[in-house]
């Protein structure tokens, strides 16, 4: 019996599954770098990758659930911490700034209010649009991407004087930043047809990357996308690759320069199996500040405790 062992921790699931990837649902035009019957690696010139890079990601933790007396009946929500920040890459050195954090209470309850505790501060009011799960934890994931963009536009401007790459952790979701890249690790959708294009990424080598394709054209939220594969073994055609997206504007030219410039800057980031979970697509940047953000979370069982401290002393009220 021939296997292979991917590096990933098995707790995160894996990193891509070439049999189970579903197909894209929007339109996919791979002609617009090259034409589709002449697709093959590209490898940018490491020279040209930027020398300022801003990776920005969030973190979310759900702290309980909760119950919300609506009359006799009573309606679900979520309590949760939502944290975001951004590392500073340039001259050797990492920094991470314009840290946010924020508590929510997450529900589709017409009588619901803040909740007010006495140790851990205040969850704000986030109303969602239904009473499911789906809904309730696509409130916390929208928050999330709230902050992202909020860090990145205090980082900008506040600190990254000449910041020349922004690298979102995920993908863009229709921020439309000029120097913004989405970053996709886990790879869910097969946009690429089988034959020469699937070929073509299978045989990518370490920092080689895919000709570019465009997503969703004539769409609410057009793409320019590629394939890149991350320093690292090879045990399977999908190993170490990542797929990153660029906003859908401008013209194919300009994104391939910007696609050269964004592959040539990534693989020195990309991290090794001994240090990281999820080597090599958990750039180390990416991995430092998750571990950053979610010290900055709080206990969850103090938190928790404070939650509890405070229904029952809406209870005494009432």
């Amino acid at each position: 019996m021939r296997f292979t062992v991917e590096s990933w921790d098995p707790a995160y699931g894996s990193s891509t599954d070439d049999t189970g990837l579903d197909p894209a649902k929007q339109t996919v035009d791979v002609s617009v770098e090259v034409p589709a019957d002449a697709w093959a690696p590209i490898a940018p010139d490491p020279g040209g990758a930027p020398s300022s890079v801003l990776f920005i990601d969030g973190v979310r933790r759900i702290d309980t659930r909760v119950w919300i007396a609506e009359g006799e009946l009573s309606r679900p929500g979520l309590c949760a911490t939502v944290a975001a920040g951004a590392v500073r890459c340039e001259a050797g050195s990492a920094v991470v700034e314009a840290v946010v954090v924020e508590r929510g209470l997450y529900t589709a309850a017409d009588d619901a209010s803040p909740i007010r505790t006495r140790t851990c501060g205040t969850y704000a009011l986030r109303p969602v649009h239904g009473d499911d799960d789906p809904d309730l934890y696509l409130g916390v994931h929208n928050h999330m991407t709230h902050l992202e963009a909020l860090v990145s536009e205090r980082a900008v401007n506040g600190g990254s004087t000449g910041c020349q790459l922004i690298v979102f952790d995920g993908p863009l979701r229709q921020r439309d930043d000029a120097i913004g890249v989405g970053y996709i690790k886990t790879q869910h959708v097969q946009y690429l047809e089988d034959g020469l294009q699937q070929r073509t990424l299978a045989g990518l080598r370490a920092a080689q990357r895919t000709p570019l394709f465009a997503i969703g054209v004539g769409g609410r939220s057009p793409r320019w996308s590629w394939y890149l594969r991350l320093p690292g073994p090879v045990r399977h055609p999908l190993e170490g690759i990542v797929r990153l997206e660029l906003p859908g504007i401008g013209d194919a030219e300009t994104a391939a320069a910007r696609a050269d410039a964004v592959s040539a800057a990534l693989p020195r980031f990309a991290s090794e199996a001994h240090k990281e979970a999820r080597a090599p697509q958990n750039l180390y940047p990416i991995a430092g500040l998750e571990q950053q953000l979610r010290r900055r979370l709080g206990h969850p069982h103090l938190l928790e405790k404070a939650l509890r401290e405070a229904s029952l002393t809406v209870a005494e009220i009432a």
